[in-house]
């Protein structure tokens, strides 16, 4: 009789060890993914090549500067549109400049080496040129330089680090393009 009831104190136990494993498993996932990292979905063509539209993001900002080339997950000022995708241009206090008849960029009047681009920069945008980008702020652009809404346009402009949800770190879906941007 003691067996069975060893067995039956010994089976409960072991239950309770997985129920406290899976929910301290459950609150490491939570707090990862709300302090160090999150997801995100690509919405259109304007980073085409690189990504395209419905790929999943894996983003963070934990302790993120960014830097000229980073691709940025940010919300746009008006909160119902989905986060944009765009790749970060120049930084506070640099100049960017564009030819729109040659369709290159410059930032600080040296032109940008821009092979993960889909096509040379003719779409102007509403914004007058050359931008002097303010301090804590960005200035981003899609890689599908001719079909995106980007800091040419005064419905994003110059985009505020603080709406800097992330820097894309992987694409983690499709999974035949999974991997590092």
């Amino acid at each position: 009789m003691s067996d069975e009831k060893n067995t039956g104190f010994s089976l409960k136990r072991e239950v309770l060890e997985w129920v406290e494993n899976m929910v301290w498993a459950l609150v490491a996932v939570v707090l990862l993914f709300t302090f160090v990292m999150r997801t995100s979905t690509v919405s259109g063509e304007s980073m085409l090549p690189t990504l395209h539209d419905g790929d999943r993001l894996l983003i963070s900002n934990l302790g993120y500067t960014p830097a000229a080339g980073d691709i940025i997950v940010f919300a746009p000022d008006n909160r119902s549109d989905p986060p944009l995708v765009k790749r970060v241009i120049a930084t506070e206090m640099q100049t960017v400049d564009i030819d729109f008849e040659q369709g290159i960029v410059y930032v600080d009047g040296v032109a940008l080496d821009e092979p993960y681009i889909n096509e040379v920069t003719f779409e102007t945008g509403n914004v007058t040129f050359p931008v002097l980008v303010p301090y804590n702020s960005v200035f981003v652009m899609g890689d599908n330089r001719n079909h995106s809404r980007d800091s040419r346009h005064n419905s994003v402009g110059t985009v505020d680090t603080k709406t800097i949800l992330g820097r894309v770190l992987v694409r983690f879906f499709p999974f035949n393009t999974a991997g590092k941007v």
